[in-house]
């Protein structure tokens, strides 16, 4: 019997991707996407009609605990990527990331627990650790929220432990570090590059240069699920994804201005800059346990991996019809 499995967020941008490849990969998914009086299915829409043909769509909002039950009646596992995830916009907005990440994670893992289950994949972010106070950052380093989303996310993490730890429910929690590639909101800083760039710009406006992170392409993150999926040693465990590796995002700038063949020069816009204490200075991934639990390791990983990486994602948002569905000239919170 083909298994169902529901992911929730999958009109965003990597549940877009995970959507399609569950599909590719045999599985019967539902698609929980967020209500909205359009009907759209996010970045859904862009998939191939072959596998939307194949896609259970359903509207709803984790924040309804009937909606989740609904969306999750005759499945068997479930894949958590619905989130708020922009962190500027956490500053003017905390209680809708309370409401979401928090409230929502705790209605899908009631209603998980109540049908039984196989397995709950929560999705965590490499934000809850802050500042790595050692490197590389495994699993164990200590969590600090600084930004409302981290600490709704750390919050939503330990849900999930919780009703491991209590309810015996099959959690496993995946942790990517800075996931990029194709569809992803500008409000990320390789989105906004590679747009300001392809609309024409020779001046990129960015918030803080100097902070360092370990970008993973999204293919390699969606890996990670699909390995978390049926991992048999990784029940009630929290496993980074990430590459190991680190670079400035000032470097990345002028990486993928290189890249593009164009010349550019860097502006900080103050709007874009996080308040001091909030900014996290560096990210790179110990990904030791993703290697030993789930067999995983990202196919392009380094900087020639990463290279690699940009290449695609570059080639993806200089596509006109891509491109027109961004806004190079306006902050996106």
């Amino acid at each position: 019997m083909t298994e169902r499995v529901l992911v929730t967020g999958a009109d965003g941008f990597i549940g877009s991707h995970l959507t399609e490849t569950l599909v590719e990969a045999g599985y019967a998914v539902r698609a929980m996407v967020f209500y909205n009086a359009l009907g759209s299915w996010g970045w859904l829409e862009q998939s191939p009609e072959s596998i939307k043909r194949e896609i259970d769509v359903v509207l709803g909002d984790v924040r309804d605990p009937h909606g989740m039950r609904t969306a999750m009646t005759g499945c068997d596992a479930v894949l958590h990527l619905a989130a708020l995830i922009g962190i500027p916009f956490s500053y003017c907005s905390p209680d809708a990331y309370v409401e979401t990440n928090i409230r929502g994670t705790l209605n899908l893992l009631q209603v998980a627990r109540d049908l039984g289950v196989r397995r709950v994949v929560h999705t965590s972010t490499s934000e809850v650790y802050g500042t790595a106070q050692f490197v590389p950052i495994s699993e164990d380093h200590p969590q600090i929220g600084q930004s409302p989303y981290a600490a709704t996310k750390i919050g939503a993490d330990q849900l999930a432990l919780s009703f491991h730890a209590a309810f015996d429910l099959p959690v496993t929690i995946v942790r990517p570090f800075n996931t990029y590639g194709p569809r992803q909101s500008a409000r990320a800083v390789i989105p906004s590059v590679v747009s300001q760039i392809a609309s024409g710009r020779t001046v990129v406006e960015l918030g803080s240069v100097e902070p360092t992170r370990d970008f993973t392409y999204v293919t390699d993150t969606v890996g990670g699920f699909l390995a978390a999926l049926t991992a048999d040693r990784c029940l009630g465990e929290v496993i980074n994804l990430g590459c190991g590796f680190d670079i400035s995002i000032e470097d990345v700038t002028y990486l993928i201005a290189s890249l593009m063949n164009a010349e550019i020069e860097i502006r900080v816009d103050p709007h874009r800059v996080r308040p001091k204490a909030s900014e996290v200075e560096r990210l790179v991934a110990d990904t030791r346990k993703a290697s030993d639990l789930l067999g995983w390791k990202p196919s392009l990983g380094g900087s020639d991996g990463f290279c690699q990486g940009l290449k695609k994602t570059i080639e993806w948002f200089t596509n006109p019809s891509n491109l027109a569905y961004y806004k190079p000239d306006i902050y996106a919170l």
